[in-house]
């Protein structure tokens, strides 16, 4: 079985979650904004090249749950929990 890989970015407002082996690298994230999802770079998300709310529209854009992203005061609520 292979081990599932999950990468977790953050601009400081919000933690952008990527599962690599759920994408399908379908361009949406490469076209939208292309600055933040560049596979050309390592690591392939930056998230001081775009807004908050444009980088919210593109992971709510992706057609699989390669991308999702919470909010990191959720993020401490749930690990005070």
């Amino acid at each position: 079985m292979m081990k599932k890989i999950i990468k977790k970015y953050t601009n400081g407002e919000i933690t952008v979650i990527w599962q690599p082996d759920l994408c399908v690298h379908s361009g949406i994230c490469f076209t939208e904004l292309p600055d933040v999802f560049d596979p050309s770079d390592r690591p392939w998300i930056n998230l001081k090249n775009a807004t908050t709310n444009e980088i919210i529209d593109v992971v709510e854009s992706c057609p699989t749950e390669a991308l999702t992203f919470v909010f990191n005061v959720d993020e401490i609520k749930t690990d005070k929990s």
